[in-house]
Order: structure tokens, then sequence, then C-alpha cells
């Protein structure tokens, strides 16, 4: 799966929008409320380091398994210290990806999420650099 180049996240006032504080069943119904206990910014929400924070667009399907498809929205976040388990962006060789830090037999990998795609291993390539680390995606259901 190769992004295309991260764009900077341009800073600009946010329009908070109303938040209900009752909870949406994703089995059976509740009762309704009609009570706006809040107003939520989602910047305030899922960016906590807005000057390392920036968005990037999926192209492909390498992430799939991990829940990450075609043109969803990807938050990235450059002041994470990359470890094994995260899902980054990285530039290899100067192609960007979206790939997991992983090891397999004590070696650093960036790993697809799609069984038809291949592990890269990391200090075999001479131009691997992790720009950030996906914190949130962003997609329609």
């Amino acid at each position: 799966m190769l992004i295309t180049k991260p764009q900077k996240l341009k800073t600009t006032h946010s329009n908070p929008i109303p938040f209900f504080s009752c909870t949406v069943q994703a089995g059976f119904p509740s009762p309704a409320e009609d009570i706006i206990e809040n107003k939520l910014d989602l910047n305030q929400l899922l960016i906590k380091h807005p000057s390392a924070a920036f968005f990037v667009k999926a192209q492909g399907d390498s992430m799939q398994n991990s829940g990450i498809f075609q043109d969803d929205i990807l938050i990235v976040d450059k002041s994470i210290d990359p470890k094994e388990g995260m899902i980054a962006i990285a530039s290899v060789a100067g192609d960007f990806t979206v790939k997991k830090i992983g090891k397999i037999a004590g070696r650093f990998y960036l790993l697809p999420s799609n069984p038809n795609y291949k592990p890269i291993l990391v200090d075999a390539c001479d131009n691997v650099e992790i720009w950030g680390i996906v914190t949130y995606v962003i997609h329609k259901p």
C-alpha cells in the first residue's frame, strides 16, 4: 500500500460539532436521549500533537487486515517513537508506504496486513525512514 507524499496539516479554526452524551447501541436499540451534553472538536479528540501531525490518503490493499482501505484518511503523529506493533508511514527508497513495524527472527521488517504482499526487511533497504505513526484511520462505512 503506497501513499502520496504527506501534506503538512494546516491549522485552522475548528468548528466543534454537537456531542450527545448517550451511547448508540450496536445491538438492541435503547431509548433515545435528546440532550446534547457538549460540543466535540475532532481536532482536540484525534490530534494530540498538532505541530507534529499530518493527514495522508491510503492507496492500495496491503493493510486491509488492519482496517486500512483504499482512500482512507490516516492521521499520523511524527512525535511518537516507533515501536514494534505500531503502524507507521515510512519512506522506502524514496517511496512512501504504510506498514506495521515488526520483527521476524530478530530482524526488523515493515509488515503488510495482507498475505498477498511480502514484508520489507528494514536493514536490507539503504533508505528507510519512519515519518510517523498512524494514530487514527478515517473511512466511510
